[in-house]
């Protein structure tokens, strides 16, 4: 089997990667970087030998500046919102290093109050960031629970004397009412009795989520046409990749904008519907 060193690098004249310029150079470097991170951990078990990947680490973002007076000042290019699922490190998936990412992790990837006060400070007092990413992951255990609460209601009687988790539960039960109508709507309303249903719901509730709290924060925090994209994808845990529907394509990997509206939302819906990810869990032909 082989082994992986992931290397944070830093010393007097390492080669350091300039900040992305812009929002497309800013998603096209955490892009590249997923797909470094993807291809690093790919077929372990069929090969020997090491394979390594090192970040090259600037001494001031670690204070590390002989003679600095102050600490270093934050320069993030992006803002990631992500899970706070242990499975799912941000930093390495994306290939960046400390002080490249504002990172906010939240049960379910939810955009509550503390979450866009969070990105609106990041986005307003930084002035470094580029991109804004919402990332979900497969398998998520916040959507998870609400979708056996949606297929079980008798299981929300187990939150009734937590607040904090019916909040998280509540937030996600719309999205996942939502998605169980378009696989209602694609394949009639026997399909929930599909063996593979729960698990093609989970998904479909998980990239359903990422992709609305994207087009959420365009329109709350106004960065639509501000210098920075707001884009969402998928981690696959399985794989190691970062999953979502690119709009006009047939592209499937890599980060994605969010639909603009109700329209783009319904064919959004369609496409991930009929993508090879929830066919295969549904198994129709």
């Amino acid at each position: 089997m082989k082994s992986v060193e992931i290397i944070y690098r830093y010393g007097e004249g390492e080669t350091v990667r300039a900040r992305p310029a812009d929002s497309d150079e800013a998603r096209h470097r955490l892009d590249q970087g997923s797909l470094a991170f993807a291809a690093l951990i790919e077929n372990l078990a069929d090969d020997n030998g090491t394979a390594s990947r090192v970040i090259d680490v600037d001494l001031q973002d670690l204070g590390l500046v002989a003679g600095a007076a102050v600490g270093p000042k934050q320069r993030p290019f992006a803002a990631v919102l992500g899970c706070s699922d242990a499975r799912v490190p941000i930093e390495l998936i994306f290939n960046e290093g400390p002080n490249d990412l504002f990172v906010i992790r939240v049960a379910g990837n939810g955009l509550g109050h503390d979450v866009l006060g969070s990105l609106k400070y990041a986005i307003e007092h930084l002035g470094s960031l580029k991109a804004v990413v919402v990332l979900g992951h497969s398998g998520c255990g916040a959507v998870s629970a609400a979708v056996d609460v949606f297929l079980e209601p008798a299981r929300y009687l187990s939150l009734a004397s937590s607040h904090s988790l019916r909040n998280i539960v509540d937030r996600l039960l719309v999205v996942v009412q939502a998605s169980a109508k378009q696989l209602s709507d694609a394949f009639g309303p026997d399909i929930a009795r599909n063996p593979g249903y729960r698990k093609a719901l989970i998904e479909l509730s998980v990239v359903t989520n990422a992709a609305l709290a994207a087009h959420t924060v365009q329109q709350e925090l106004g960065i639509s046409s501000g210098g920075i994209c707001a884009v969402y994808g998928v981690y696959l845990i399985e794989t190691r990749q970062v999953w979502a529907p690119h709009r006009g394509t047939a592209a499937w990997t890599g980060l994605a904008d969010p639909p603009g509206d109700p329209a783009a939302f319904a064919e959004f819906g369609k496409a991930v519907i009929h993508s090879d990810r929830i066919m295969s869990l549904l198994k129709v032909e």
